[in-house]
């Protein structure tokens, strides 16, 4: 799988998207948080909420597959 994720520089996860597929799957995941404020939290918080946790499960799982070098602790050094 290609690359969409730039490694953080220190701890561990992605950084920024650094290719349009993780800027799409980034405005996607914001797109659905933002539309499920406005049209579902006002009805039921339960739903929102898990709309929310559902999107970022997803969004985490996508980011970890597609980071440059996989999730792993790093220290700041070039890697």
């Amino acid at each position: 799988m290609a690359d969409w994720f730039a490694p953080k520089r220190y701890g561990c996860g992605s950084g920024l998207p650094i290719s349009w597929q993780g800027w799409v799957v980034t405005l996607v995941y914001s797109a659905i948080v933002i539309g499920s404020a406005f049209l579902v939290a006002e009805r039921s918080q339960w739903a929102f909420g898990s709309v929310v946790v559902t999107a970022t499960a997803i969004m985490l799982i996508i980011a970890a597959r597609t980071t440059r070098g996989g999730w792993r602790w790093r220290w700041g050094g070039r890697d």
